[in-house]
């Protein structure tokens, strides 16, 4: 079972990693880092309730970011290779529930890259 302690290092780590991603796509402005932070605060609640998941809340985190930034800002991140080809479309995070989630392009299913590694 998973303490306090592990808890807070997966949500920091998360934090850190969704963030390195924003920056990496130069999204990370004050309202979308209150948006990360949200994010954070509703996985800790989540966690709290099932401290075995802590190997499952980056890409949880990811996903969350990714919805709310979809009602404020659009399609988030999006599938460069696809960008350039004129098919702009959002990267999926997969596994949807798991560990060592990565960041996927639905149309051709190849990895783009881990979460936190964007570039």
């Amino acid at each position: 079972m998973a303490t306090t302690d592990d808890i807070e290092t997966a949500l920091h780590t998360a934090r850190a990693l969704i963030l390195a991603d924003l920056t990496a796509r130069d999204t990370a402005d004050a309202a979308v880092v209150s948006l990360v932070e949200q994010a954070v605060v509703h996985r800790r609640w989540w966690l709290e309730q099932w401290p075995d998941g802590t190997g499952y809340v980056l890409g949880l985190v990811a996903q969350d970011v990714q919805d709310a930034l979809l009602e404020s800002h659009g399609r988030w991140p999006l599938c460069a290779d696809c960008a350039a080809d004129g098919d702009p479309h959002a990267l999926g995070v997969e596994p949807e529930l798991g560990p060592d989630p990565h960041w996927v392009c639905g149309k051709h299913g190849a990895v783009v890259a881990a979460v936190g590694e964007l570039s």
